[in-house]
């Protein structure tokens, strides 16, 4: 949610332990085409402006003031550490910063081009260093000098000149090589890993291309109007369109990249792929052909998403690809041949799972959901197929199968979900709510209020809770803050994310545009923005995150934090037993050995993230890591001596005892099992008064005809 995807080429050329290999060798930094716009690429500009400016909610006027945001976006997403750009890089740049509009207006590419070629000979001047340095050989890094690294150099002053530059570099390394020797690491596999590191990182400065230049520039000036509005290349709206359909059309298989090779990282269940039995995890492809009448295209050396959308194609049309065993002769290679399909991204799909837990005696069986994103085929809806993709109607029929088992109560598990179609979002509340208001939308202008549209198709009524974290976001809190609002179920968990806008994906000449272009407020009137929903019952999180909030790329000028309620008839089935559903929950965890593993584990790693430095002297670094590894062997071995198990000796114990671990259930993790206890608990202080639970279904009518055409998009 934070991370911006059109920029992850540039995280690949930056990032410590890229993926790995020998490469070709360097010649010189300034022996490189710099990269000019595309011949499509000032009309799209130009939409981008013009689409931003009637659809946008913001009614920003594109200026200098505007420009000069721009421009210290569009520098931050190129070196966000500052490590790369001179101050005087920046210094002759800085004509530009009141330039941007006018550009953008004109269709003018040629300053985001050139400050982007700046940035790319200065990549290459970095990999030219760490080349040098590696050559010179890793024994002259002196670990008794006391110095440290900043981990956080976003608001740092751009370096002076080279020199301030290389120390900087020299740093970076010097880190690197630290932990390969704390890890227990050799210096020969320290330097053919450091090594294999530098050259992927060449490849990947060799492999980028206008379009991510484009891209990267673009998003900079979109993303001046709020951090959700995003251009998307052709091809990723293709990924976009993939992700929420849950479908595409091609082999099934997951690749990756090692070495100069594409791999097969994974195969999807059931794909064309998985049911040939030809292909293997972890081979290596090296030629693609289309047909037994067509010549192989060698694909050494190409971009993962360059060789994903070679073997992609149309359902029924054959892919050959040449290929050879992990650890085999690159020179023995085999074909094989595959006839692509659709397949279906189920993973990422909702799913059910129940158990039972014991109360006074008796067993009470509790059902569980799952639902990773919100996401609907769009285009087979406008299609008019009336067996369309889609959260609601698998999450119906989940429940329909749950309540076959007798489920007393109901988990709705939302955690990690990024939201999705609102469309989704308002159908699947619909699931719960009888009738009534489930969000309200405005732009700039009065809410409009977004009802359930089949009132009274009601699937579930008897006891919910739902799960969130810090990483349910937007159709995730549409969807918790109507249950919570109209009180039909105790949502638990942590705050989540706090999106509260919609986005509409709007057409390009070439590619799509993700506008900003209305604030959605719960029933209630309250707004999620920044606040998202707080849960009825809190839980530790495990790794610290409720402590952070995550890094606004932009903002909405709105005073509206708040609007009127919408008229809509609380149930109130939780208020009158939240109290004590609290207290008995709280006499629960302060017992649990489990979450005070969870406690632990979210102050310690909120600590770990208040660090700004880090040491590069060996004996700091060392005493460090001993400390926080001693931390984590205790608290590991209070839990599994908690939990009638043996502790470990060491950490690496822990590790391989982790690997021979089953598939964790549902049920598995404490979160859900605490939650299946406070529904036990609504259970059991809802009988006195009357509470109907796990009662008989109104069966729910599917709508049988596009509902919408809009694609509003709430990730």
């Amino acid at each position: 949610m934070t991370t911006n995807p059109y920029a992850r080429w540039l995280l690949v050329i930056l990032a410590v332990g890229a993926l790995s290999a020998a490469g070709d060798p360097l010649t010189s930094a300034s022996d490189y085409a710099a990269l000019e716009p595309l011949d499509g690429h000032p009309q799209t500009s130009v939409a981008i402006v013009d689409r931003l400016r009637h659809y946008h909610m913001a009614s920003k006027p594109l200026d200098d003031e505007l420009s000069s945001q721009i421009f210290d976006k569009y520098l931050s997403f190129l070196d966000p550490k500052r490590s790369h750009l001179l101050a005087e890089d920046v210094s002759e740049f800085e004509k530009y910063r009141d330039r941007f509009d006018d550009a953008l207006e004109q269709g003018d590419l040629a300053p985001a081009f050139e400050i982007y070629n700046r940035f790319h000979r200065r990549a290459l001047e970095r990999i030219e260093y760490d080349v040098a340095a590696l050559q010179r050989g890793i024994e002259q890094f002196d670990f008794t000098a006391e110095e440290d690294v900043q981990l956080d150099r976003s608001e740092a002053p751009w370096p002076a000149d080279r020199a301030a530059v290389e120390r900087l570099w020299h740093q970076s390394l010097k880190s690197r090589v630290l932990s390969g020797k704390l890890a227990g690491e050799s210096l020969e596999t320290i330097a053919d890993t450091l090594t294999k590191r530098v050259n992927n990182s060449l490849r990947a400065v060799r492999q980028t291309r206008s379009e991510d230049v484009f891209q990267t520039y673009i998003n900079a000036f979109a993303q001046t109007y709020d951090e959700y509005t995003q251009y998307f290349s052709p091809r990723d709206s293709e990924d976009f369109n993939i992700a929420m359909s849950l479908s595409l059309e091609g082999i099934g298989a997951v690749l990756g990249r090692q070495d100069d090779y594409t791999v097969v990282q994974d195969l999807v269940k059931g794909g064309p792929a998985d049911l040939g039995g030809d292909l293997k995890r972890t081979d290596r492809i090296v030629a693609v052909s289309q047909s037994e009448k067509e010549p192989f295209v060698d694909i050494v050396g190409w971009r993962t998403d360059e060789v994903v959308q070679l073997i992609r194609g149309p359902k029924d049309s054959p892919v050959l690809l040449k290929v050879f065993a992990a650890g085999g002769d690159a020179a023995a290679t085999r074909v094989v041949e595959i006839v692509r399909n659709v397949v279906k991204l189920e993973d990422q799909a909702a799913s059910k799972s129940s158990f039972t837990i014991d109360r006074n005696g008796r067993e009470q069986r509790i059902g569980v959901l799952v639902i990773p994103t919100f996401y609907m085929d769009f285009k087979a809806l406008r299609a008019g197929d009336r067996n369309y993709k889609s959260t609601t109607r698998d999450v119906a029929r989940l429940i329909g199968e749950l309540k076959d088992e007798d489920i007393d109560a109901l988990i709705v598990d939302l955690r990690n979900n990024g939201g999705g179609s609102l469309q989704e979002a308002r159908e699947l509340t619909g699931l719960f709510v009888e009738s009534g208001p489930v969000v309200q939308v405005a732009d700039s202008s009065r809410p409009t209020v977004l009802s359930d549209r089949d009132g009274g198709a009601v699937t579930w009524r008897g006891p919910l809770a739902v799960i969130v974290n810090r990483y349910s976001a937007s159709a995730s809190e549409i969807f918790a803050g109507a249950i919570q609002d109209y009180g039909l179920g105790v949502v638990v968990g942590n705050q989540t994310f706090g999106k509260g806008t919609v986005q509409t994906l709007i057409p390009l000449p070439a590619g799509e545009l993700k506008v900003t272009e209305r604030r959605y407020y719960r029933v209630s009137g309250q707004g999620t923005e920044r606040n998202g929903i707080v849960p009825d019952i809190v839980f530790p999180a495990r790794d610290g995150s409720a402590r952070r909030r995550p890094e606004v790329l932009g903002t909405i000028d709105d005073p509206m934090a708040t609007v009127s309620a919408a008229p809509y008839a609380p149930r109130n089935r939780v208020a009158p037993l939240l109290d004590a559903l609290r207290t008995r929950h709280e006499e629960r965890a302060r017992s649990n050995p489990e979450f005070a593993y969870l406690r632990a584990r979210e102050d310690y790693f909120g600590r770990l993230r208040e660090r700004t430095h880090l040491s590069l002297r060996e004996a700091t670094r060392l005493a460090q890591q001993e400390a926080d590894d001693a931390w984590i062997l205790n608290v590991e071995n209070a839990r599994l001596v908690a939990r009638g198990e043996q502790p470990v000796a060491d950490l690496d114990e822990l590790t391989a005892r982790r690997e021979a671990e089953t598939e964790r259930r549902p049920e598995d993790d404490v979160l859900t099992r605490e939650t299946a206890a406070i529904l036990a608990d609504f259970i059991d202080l809802s009988q006195p008064l009357a509470m109907a639970g796990g009662q008989a279904p109104v069966p729910r009518t599917l709508p049988t005809e596009p509902a919408a055409t809009a694609r509003a998009d709430e990730g």
